[in-house]
């Protein structure tokens, strides 16, 4: 029975064994340091192969995928201006052996062995982090841990509001973000707000700058207990010390979601949030350039003086990463940590400070480029790395332009702006510099993107004029691609985008090394 208990354990058919005494026993086949033989492992540990194995060989599939997008990304013009071009040495990182680590918990205080060096590098990642914004590690603190932004910002609500507290927020339509609360006259559309109560505050629609005075007596009725201070379309800065007095008016908490502006804030090319905010969550693959991820900032140390003459603390850091783990999240993605350690360090020199600056340069020049050739920019400009464009008096939707700029290989987004009721066909463009400004674009370059981006619109002004009566955007799409003056027009067009596009650094591989580079 034991023989047999062993054979089907090993998966051996003809057990190795000799005659000793008239008894069969195991013949010894392992190294002289015990354990099996070179031999052995070759023969039957099969499985090791494949692992070593390049991808181009494991999955040639999914590297003809890789290769295409590389080609997008050097081709076209990516415009999104939430995203960026991440550095080869934090990519370098996120597809290394710190994926491999299960480390529940944090550093010193973990639910499994074998994390020694999970432990060095979130550690690293946090002082970096505290760091690259010039805080005092006395007065804040920091989690690396959170997946996204989205997860950072709801995560801080459980931890410091019960269920149905009240939140402030940008409204949707005026730039604000999903994660702040959104909701409509008979649907809840973010879980913020089914959790939470959430009324929002927005622009003067005169100007296109966030209303103050709005917001103000909004609260005044409202009571908030937590007011955010973010957005994700709004092209101005923030009026940070205002809000701050508003909060303070009402003992609400003031979150600042920097998650745009993080890169430009450690550059300290803007005013930076921490000043004045009792938290500050960021998203860390936008502005600040890195992998996917989050970060979520929280004061700490003595928060007043009580009438008694006691030192009053904030609480902050013990709830927030209590929400974090255990209350959300399993183990922390040490991979993605530790390209952000990266990211971080490169925040702090001199180079990314000139990039920064240039982010801003360029945003202004192209504001500049649009305003001059008719554009109605919401707000009448930007302070910022992004500009929202009003089309209505274009006559057009931001859908249609979307699909055009995409079939050009110009990559930006739709988006609502003010007097919207529709998020999937709304009345505005988003784009931003950061992505083009990381591959070498200076101003006299967003001169030129301006022009490819006028020459799509009035491409999909033509298409639209010849679209059926009542079209939707599927029948757009169907004028497009049946009529062949229009498919010239756009192959032209792309191809003068592409010419142009290839002539810039791309980041993260080499062009060298590029399969599809013409």
């Amino acid at each position: 029975m034991a023989m047999l208990l062993r054979r089907v354990a090993v998966g051996i058919t003809k057990p190795n064994v000799s005659p000793v005494n008239g008894r069969f026993l195991l013949r010894n086949t392992a190294s002289s340091t015990g354990g099996s033989t070179a031999e052995e492992r070759e023969a039957r540990a099969t499985w090791i192969k494949p692992l070593n194995l390049p991808i181009e060989v494991v999955a040639p599939e999914v590297a003809e995928i890789i290769e295409l997008e590389k080609a997008r990304q050097f081709q076209g013009l990516e415009l999104i201006p939430s995203e960026n071009f991440c550095a080869r040495a934090v990519m370098e990182a996120v597809g290394s052996i710190m994926t491999n680590s299960y480390s529940e918990g944090y550093p010193g205080a973990r639910y499994y062995g074998g994390i020694e060096y999970a432990d060095m590098i979130e550690n690293l990642c946090k002082e970096r982090a505290l760091e690259a914004f010039r805080l005092d590690p006395a007065k804040w603190g920091v989690n690396v841990q959170t997946f996204t932004g989205s997860i950072a910002n709801f995560l801080t609500y459980t931890a410091l509001l019960k269920p149905h507290e009240r939140i402030m927020s940008l409204d949707l339509p005026h730039g604000g973000h999903l994660s702040h609360g959104y909701q409509t006259a008979t649907k809840k559309i973010s879980l913020v707000s089914v959790f939470f109560e959430t009324m929002p505050y927005r622009l003067d629609e005169s100007t296109g700058y966030i209303d103050y005075d709005g917001m103000e007596r909004s609260a005044s009725l409202f009571r908030p207990k937590l007011i955010v201070a973010g957005a994700t379309a709004y092209s101005r800065l923030y009026d940070y010390a205002r809000i701050r007095k508003i909060c303070d008016k009402h003992k609400a908490i003031m979150l600042a979601d920097m998650a745009h502006l993080a890169g430009l804030v450690a550059a300290d090319v803007i005013p930076s949030p921490f000043e004045y905010a009792d938290i500050v969550t960021t998203t860390t693959n936008k502005s600040l350039r890195g992998p996917r991820g989050a970060l979520i900032f929280f004061r700490k140390g003595v928060k007043e003086i009580n009438k008694k003459g006691e030192e009053v603390l904030y609480d902050y850091e013990d709830k927030i990463n209590s929400a974090v783990f255990p209350g959300f999240q399993g183990s922390p993605h040490n991979h993605k940590i530790a390209g952000l350690a990266i990211a971080l360090k490169q925040a702090t020199t001199p180079e990314y400070k000139a990039y920064q600056q240039q982010v801003l340069n360029n945003s202004s020049k192209f504001a500049q480029c649009l305003i001059e050739k008719g554009y109605e920019l919401v707000s009448g400009g930007t302070d910022n790395h992004l500009v929202l464009i009003n089309l209505k008096i274009k006559g057009i939707d931001g859908s249609r332009l979307e699909k055009v700029l995409d079939w050009v290989h110009i990559a930006a987004n739709k988006n609502t702006v003010p007097g919207d009721v529709s998020a999937m066909v709304p009345g505005g463009i988003r784009m931003g510099t950061p992505a083009l400004t990381s591959r070498g674009f200076l101003e006299a370059d967003f001169v030129k993107v301006a022009e490819f981006f006028d020459e799509a619109l009035k491409l999909a002004l033509k298409i639209k004029a010849a679209e059926p009566k009542g079209a939707k955007l599927k029948d757009f799409e169907a004028t497009a691609q049946s009529n062949k003056e229009f498919q010239y027009e756009i192959s032209k067009l792309r191809h003068e985008v592409e010419k142009f596009s290839k002539q810039f650094a791309t980041v993260g591989f080499e062009k060298d090394m590029m399969k599809y580079r013409d």
